[in-house]
């Protein structure tokens, strides 16, 4: 049965991924503040996430932001993803830096660790419109990581044209493996694609095992953005 895939994003590697694995998305910005909703829980806790806890958090949260009202006026019909990122040095959550001076002292920290561990949150929120009722949660969760090393040679020269391209400022760890980063990395130990903030195996898993949606079912339907 085909089924609709709501991506709630606006990430441009998302989209691409899927679109190479040939499902083309309904593109739906979340609206979450990630910042807040972290220290809010952060606070309710009383202690710092750690890496799986945000990830999951966030993908919870920009789903269900989604999932819980109408798009363009009209009631999903479909599956509703959310997912995030975040990369952990030494025991140090790395989100989006945002600023070129935090990027560069990043990369420096990244650099002289050798690498680090991304983790991605997975959420998927079943909004089918003929989903059987009385089923149980409507929910799943799942977080997937993978281990990346660093080239032991990247230059402070590479490091300043990296971040003057703009690139890494609004991605976790601040590089993507997708984009002009790829060469500075030299090994990736785990799922290529949890890398760009998605990890394939991991959402099919997730669709075929909770709600019972083959991967093949989402590929008939044509893109559309909202």
């Amino acid at each position: 049965m085909r089924t609709r895939l709501y991506l709630a994003s606006t990430s441009p590697a998302r989209r691409a991924l899927l679109a190479q694995a040939g499902i083309d998305p309904v593109l739906v910005s979340p609206g979450v503040d990630e910042d807040a909703v972290a220290a809010e829980e952060e606070a309710r806790l009383g202690r710092p996430l750690t890496g799986p806890e945000l990830v999951a958090l966030l993908a919870v949260a920009k789903a269900r932001a989604v999932a819980d009202g109408p798009v363009a006026g009209t009631r999903i019909d479909g599956v509703v993803f959310g997912g995030d990122s975040a990369f952990e040095v030494e025991g140090r959550l790395y989100g989006k830096p945002h600023d070129p001076h935090v990027a560069r002292a990043r990369w420096h920290e990244m650099l002289a660790a050798g690498g680090g561990t991304l983790w991605s949150g997975h959420c998927v929120v079943d909004r089918r419109a003929d989903r059987p009722t009385g089923d149980g949660d409507d929910t799943a969760v799942a977080v997937d990581s993978a281990r990346l090393t660093f080239a032991a040679d990247v230059t402070d020269a590479e490091i300043d044209a990296y971040i003057a391209t703009g690139e890494p400022l609004e991605v976790a760890g601040a590089f993507t493996i997708d984009g002009r980063a790829a060469a500075y990395i030299t090994r990736i130990d785990g799922s290529p694609s949890a890398v760009v903030g998605l990890s394939l195996p991991t959402l099919r898993a997730m669709l075929l095992g909770r709600f019972g949606i083959a991967w093949h079912d989402l590929w008939a339907f044509r893109e559309s953005s909202l």
